[in-house]
């Protein structure tokens, strides 16, 4: 008989404010704080909001002009690498008690553990384990968590995001007759897991919006409408779940893309845009040269100022794979060209690459100059070996320095966002 298995799931509370408040030696769980750049404008997103500002209302990923004004509260800029810091931190905290094969880091600030045969080892009970690990996280950093445990990785996850925001403790934990007893009838079901609005909707023309309707519902009906997907939905809807921490472990994506966005700090004119979006082509040729990779897929998305809900979309087959600027670069133009309304102001561009295959396999045609694209070739490499050695700004383009470029400020940023390095100062 196969052993009950029992995962964690470990949210770091809000944590890019917890960071904020711990920095300040204050109490995440009582310190009114927002984590936002207010040196853009009043609709900068928050990118967290502490605890006690949750309790009052306030929305995480939120405007700051949405802020309640009769909120006394902090304001702190985003400093990415010191999140990234507390996180290695955290990291380290865990591989103290448990083995790098048992953990898997889902975001900054989420990781599941497979703790089955570490509470053997320790001769502990599951709870006082995962206290265990989230008091210490607590002492020595000053962030407080949240835990869901779980008999499989489903269940712990959703014990996260449900059951465990409903003990003072702030540990939900789940077995499959728990989840049948406690969460069948829970609505709405955009709350579970993998449960989108759109598949809530779908679910909705049969007079599903619950768990348990899924389960009472005929299979031919879900598979009708979900393909193979309503696998997965009819064993979650049981709390059922087979992959194991393995399984992730030795998961490899069958396809991969290159991809950016940015959100513009107000609304850019057509050749203010373009630039911009040039810049971003330029540091995708750069990644894709780093990786040994080339592209002959460039797909784009366009979001207006006065227009945020809906994204333009458009995709463009390159004349050649290439990683190379200079060769993608009037594709990728006309590609911009005929999806942008000149008339519109850009307040987000974003890209990917696609059809990614190792640079061996660049194909390019008689009118090519080879010499030329070797010298460029070699000119990258030499940039990218000043950038490894002296930073991101030591060398840049021409373009870089137009009054509405973004590269030179993203360059000193982590995921868009402020480093809080010296830099940045």
């Amino acid at each position: 008989m196969e052993k009950q298995r029992c995962y964690f799931v470990i949210d770091m509370k809000s944590f890019f404010a917890s960071v904020e408040c711990a920095e300040r030696g204050l109490d995440a769980m009582t310190t009114n704080l927002v984590v936002a750049d207010n040196s853009r404008t009043e609709t900068t997103i928050c990118l967290a909001v502490s605890p006690s500002m949750k309790a009052l209302g306030v929305k995480n990923r939120c405007r700051l002009y949405e802020v309640p004004k009769n909120i006394d509260y902090i304001i702190a800029k985003p400093r990415m690498k010191k999140y990234i810091d507390y996180a290695a931190e955290i990291y380290g905290i865990y591989l103290q008690y448990i083995d790098p094969q048992d953990i898997h880091v889902y975001s900054i600030d989420e990781s599941f553990i497979d703790a089955t045969d570490y509470l053997k080892m320790y001769k502990i009970k599951a709870k006082d384990f995962a206290k265990k690990l989230t008091n210490e996280i607590l002492e020595k950093l000053g962030i407080p968590a949240t835990v869901g445990i779980g008999t499989n990785l489903y269940l712990a996850k959703i014990a996260l995001d449900i059951t465990a925001k409903k003990s003072p403790e702030r540990i939900g934990w789940l077995t499959e007759e728990k989840f049948i007893k406690e969460l069948w009838t829970h609505r709405p079901l955009t709350d579970f897991w993998g449960i989108s609005g759109g598949i809530s909707a779908r679910l909705s023309k049969y007079n599903i919006y619950d768990m348990k309707g899924i389960t009472q519902c005929n299979e031919d009906i879900l598979y009708k409408e979900f393909g193979v997907n309503a696998e997965l939905l009819i064993d979650h809807a049981w709390g059922k779940e087979t992959c194991l921490m393995s399984d992730i472990k030795a998961y490899k994506t069958k396809s991969k893309s290159i991809s950016n966005s940015q959100i513009l700090p107000c609304g850019y004119k057509y050749e203010d845009a373009k630039l911009v979006m040039r810049e971003m082509i330029q540091e995708g040729c750069y990644r894709l040269t780093r990786e040994g990779l080339a592209t002959d897929l460039v797909n784009m998305q366009i979001g207006y100022q006065d227009d945020r809900e809906h994204r333009i979309k458009g995709s463009k087959r390159l004349r050649n794979r290439t990683n190379v600027y200079s060769q993608m670069i009037n594709d990728v133009e006309n590609l911009f060209d005929s999806i942008v309304d000149k008339n519109q102001l850009v307040r987000q561009i974003g890209y990917s690459f696609g059809n990614l295959a190792d640079e061996s396999l660049e194909q390019y045609d008689l009118f090519t100059d080879y010499n030329k694209l070797n010298k460029e070739k070699k000119l990258t490499h030499s940039i990218l070996d000043i950038k490894d050695r002296f930073g991101k700004n030591a060398i840049l383009k021409g373009m870089d320095y137009m009054p509405n470029a973004t590269q030179r400020e993203r360059n000193q940023q982590i995921g868009g966002h402020n480093s809080g390095t010296s830099e940045d100062a």
